[in-house]
């Protein structure tokens, strides 16, 4: 969803290290206020700031074949819309992804951001707020289309005792609920993303239109980050070049380490906030292994960034790095292997793929959960 993506996110200039979380939550306020349901779940000045924000970006956007009729286009946008719209039906014809009108239209919000998220965390818990909304259920963000609305929460979840992170997020998707209205636009806050990158955000938002579940952000989240990955493995193949190819594999093998270090710290992390006057820790013992987790895992980042010739990409997640960004980082990594062997079982054909997974979407969310790490560990040991 809104990635999700919490995550690092591409701002201008940068590039993005994983899928953040994208703009999902103001879309659902103006769905859950248009059936007058949203007064019931959350306060006026978000449902109003959500119908704002919405009904400008949809203004702002137009179809991309006005783009790229129009003179006044600039050079670089129009092979970037083009590149999107080839993405696009590579996305239906090999993915087997939904063909409809989203992704077929751009808007420039003239902003880094298409939203801002809020995630919150206690001080000895990886497990994120959640906020909850009728139709939509609940999610462990809260999204703005103002920045200083999201550093105004963040504010209000501090002073309550929890640890915050607000991070930009370049997509605004509404899960395909309002493809009749003309669809999820491309933005300028993505458009110029490196080729890889920006088919596996396509990839990553079409997906979450094939199966979505309330209430199971990492089901969903795992899910279309899966498809990203494996997409965009077979759209390079297909369609990428010696020199792109080669860009994807140096950044994937960063990623892979960066995972890998973040994985080994929550783990951490999870074991000491397990531990409690029963077992001889109280809280001052706790807190003092919390700082020497989170010093080692610094440490050992800084080793990491050295051995990459001092990519910096990721420096400022880490400098911001707490529980709020370690428990919404788990989302799109946790069982993503589980959804990747699942995939092999399904004989890489992608529609049998969907149906196993909309399978699994019908059982209660621990036998899921359960059922997926099942196939991880058979896929691993077998």
């Amino acid at each position: 969803m809104n990635r999700s993506s919490s995550m690092p996110t591409r701002v201008a200039g940068r590039q993005r290290q994983w899928h953040p979380v994208c703009g999902r939550l103001a879309a659902w306020a103006v769905l859950l206020g248009s059936s007058g349901l949203l007064a019931a779940c959350a306060d006026l000045g978000y449902y109003a700031q959500s119908v704002g924000g919405h009904l400008q970006l949809m203004q702002a956007a137009r179809p991309v074949s006005a783009w790229l009729s129009d003179d006044t286009t600039p050079q670089a946008l129009r092979e970037r819309l083009a590149l999107a719209q080839q993405m696009r039906q590579f996305a239906v014809s090999e993915l087997a992804l939904p063909d409809n009108a989203s992704y077929q239209r751009y808007a420039d919000l003239k902003r880094r951001a298409a939203v801002w998220n809020v995630v919150a965390a206690p001080e000895f818990s990886l497990t994120l707020k959640t906020w909850c909304f009728p139709v939509a259920g609940c999610v462990g963000y809260r999204g703005y289309f103002d920045e200083a609305d999201a550093r105004q929460l963040a504010e209000q979840e501090r002073a309550l005792g929890l640890e915050v992170s607000v991070y930009a997020v370049p997509v605004y998707s509404t899960l395909g609920w309002l493809n009749w209205a003309g669809g999820d636009p491309l933005l300028n806050t993505f458009i110029q993303y490196p080729q890889t990158e920006l088919a596996r955000l396509i990839f990553h938002e079409l997906a979450h239109q094939v199966v979505y579940v309330q209430d199971d952000t990492l089901f969903n989240e795992s899910f279309a980050t899966a498809v990203e990955r494996l997409g965009s493995r077979q759209w390079l193949a297909v369609q990428g070049s010696e020199r792109a190819r080669q860009e994807h594999a140096e950044l994937e093998q960063r990623r892979r380490q960066f995972r890998a270090l973040t994985a080994t710290t929550r783990a951490r992390l999870t074991a000491i906030y397990a531990k409690n006057e029963a077992d001889g820790i109280d809280q001052q013992a706790r807190r003092a292994m919390k700082v020497a987790a989170m010093n080692e895992f610094r440490t050992s980042y800084a080793a990491l960034r050295a051995s990459w010739g001092g990519h910096a990409a990721f420096d400022a997640w880490v400098a911001g790095a707490n529980n709020a960004a370690f428990g919404a980082q788990a989302a799109y990594d946790e069982l993503v292997p589980a959804f990747e062997a699942l995939f092999e079982r399904s004989h890489r054909d992608w529609r049998a793929f969907y149906d196993a997974v909309r399978q699994l979407a019908e059982m209660p969310k621990a036998q899921r959960t359960r059922e997926l790490k099942r196939i991880q560990s058979e896929n691993i040991n077998g």
